[in-house]
C-alpha cells in the first residue's frame, strides 16, 4: 500500500517535465555564456558601468543560468497543480535561492509549491460570492506564504547544509574515486541518448556545478558530445575493417548527428539507435565510461553546464577534457564497428536500384 501511494506522487514524473522546461534555459544562457566568455567576456561584469559585448552576452547568460532554482522549482509545481502553481513555485524558488538552498532547495520548492496549491483548493472553501478571489488571491498567497515559511525556517538550513557537506565530500576526492564516479556518471549518461536517464543525470550534476563543483557537468558534457561523434567515427573505423556497418538511410543520418555532436546535442543518433538497439547501447556504455572517468580523473571543469565545443574556452584544464573527449569517441566507434552486424553490399545495391526503378517508372509515365 505504502509502494502504491508513493508510486501515485509521480515524483519522477513531476521531475522529468520540469527538466524539460530547464533545459532550453539553460541551452540558451548556457551558449550565451559560452560563446561571450569564448572571445574573452566576463560573466560578472558591472552592465551599468563600461562593458564589451562580450562581457554582455556572458553576464546575461550568467544571470539566466542564475534563476535556475526558481526555473525547476515553477516548473514542478506547475506540473503538479496546473496554473495555480505557477506563482508559488516561482517565489518558494526564489526563497531557496536567497537563503542559500540553491538547486535542491528549489527542486524541494516545487514539490511544496505544487502540494500546498492541491491542498489549499481541496480544502480552503469560500462563500459563493468571493469563489472568484481563489485563483487570483488566496491560493498564490496562502501557498506561497506557507511554502516560504517551511523553506526558511523549516527545509532550508539542513538543505543549505547537505550542499555544503557534498560539496567539501567531492572536493576531497581521490583519484581513484574521481575515475569511479567519473565512470558512473558516463555510463548512465550515455546508455538512453538524452532520456529520462540522462535528464536525471543531468539534475545531479547540474546541483553540484550550482555549488562550485564542475567536473562532474563537465564529465557530462563530454560524454553527450562523444556520443554522435563516436557513431560517426564508427563508419570510418568500420571501413578500415572492411565492414559496412550502416545502410544508405543511417549514412545521411549521421551527416546530421555530427554537427549536432560538436554542439552536445545527442538526440541525432536515435535513428540509427532503434535499429539496432542493443549493440549501439553496449557500445556508448563502454565509451561513456571511459569517457566520463577520464574527464573526472583530469579534473576538466567547465564554468557552464552545456554548450559542448564551446564549453572548452571556459575551462582551466581542457586538455583533460580534449582528451577524455578522443578516448570516448575512439572507444565508442571503435566497439560499435566491432559488435554491428555488417551490412550486405548488395542489400545496398538493392536500395539503389529501387530507388531508380522508381525513378524510371515515374519519368515513363505519359500524359495524353
Amino acid at each position: 500500500m505504502m509502494k502504491s501511494a508513493f508510486k501515485k506522487l509521480r515524483l519522477k514524473n513531476h521531475l522529468l517535465t520540469a527538466i524539460s522546461y530547464l533545459i532550453p534555459v539553460v541551452c540558451g544562457a548556457g551558449f550565451m555564456i559560452a560563446i561571450g566568455m569564448a572571445f574573452g567576456g566576463s560573466s560578472s561584469a558591472d552592465l551599468t558601468k563600461s562593458f564589451s559585448f562580450w562581457d554582455a552576452l556572458s553576464t546575461m547568460g550568467g544571470a539566466g543560468l542564475g534563476v535556475l532554482p526558481m526555473i525547476i522549482s515553477t516548473g514542478i509545481a506547475f506540473s503538479i497543480a496546473d496554473k495555480p502553481g505557477i506563482a508559488p513555485g516561482l517565489v518558494i524558488g526564489l526563497a531557496a535561492q536567497q537563503i542559500g538552498a540553491g538547486f535542491i532547495g528549489g527542486l524541494i520548492g516545487g514539490f511544496i509549491a505544487g502540494w500546498l496549491v492541491l491542498a489549499i483548493l481541496k480544502y480552503v472553501k469560500l462563500p459563493t460570492w468571493a469563489n472568484g478571489l481563489m485563483p487570483m488571491l488566496i491560493v498564490p498567497f496562502l501557498a506561497s506564504f506557507i511554502g516560504c515559511l517551511i523553506m526558511i525556517y523549516v527545509i532550508g538550513g539542513p538543505i543549505g547544509w547537505f550542499t555544503t557537506w557534498l560539496t567539501h565530500y567531492l572536493g576531497t576526492l581521490n583519484n581513484t574515486s574521481k575515475l569511479f564516479y567519473g565512470l558512473m556518471i558516463g555510463v548512465l549518461a550515455s546508455v538512453d541518448y538524452g532520456g529520462p536517464i540522462n535528464k536525471t543525470v543531468f539534475a545531479f550534476v547540474l546541483t553540484m556545478q550550482a555549488s562550485g563543483v564542475n567536473e562532474p557537468i563537465t564529465a557530462l558534457i563530454l560524454v553527450n558530445m562523444a556520443t554522435p561523434l563516436g557513431f560517426t567515427a564508427a563508419y570510418f573505423i568500420g571501413k578500415l575493417f572492411r565492414k559496412n556497418i550502416y545502410n544508405k538511410v543511417e549514412v545521411e543520418t549521421i551527416k546530421t548527428a555530427f554537427p549536432m555532436g560538436i554542439f552536445e546535442i545527442v538526440e541525432g543518433v536515435l535513428p540509427i539507435v532503434l535499429n539496432d538497439i542493443v549493440r549501439c547501447v553496449v557500445a556508448t556504455g563502454i565509451g561513456g565510461a571511459v569517457g566520463g572517468a577520464i574527464s573526472m580523473y583530469f579534473s576538466a571543469n567547465s564554468k557552464v553546464p552545456f554548450g559542448g565545443l564551446l564549453a572548452i574556452p571556459t575551462m582551466t584544464k581542457p586538455m583533460g577534457f580534449i582528451i577524455g573527449l578522443v578516448a570516448n569517441i575512439l572507444v565508442t566507434g571503435t566497439a560499435l564497428a566491432l559488435l554491428k552486424k555488417p551490412v550486405p553490399v548488395d542489400e545496398k545495391e538493392e536500395e539503389e536500384d529501387t530507388s531508380s526503378e522508381a525513378e524510371l517508372n515515374m519519368d515513363d509515365i505519359q500524359i495524353s
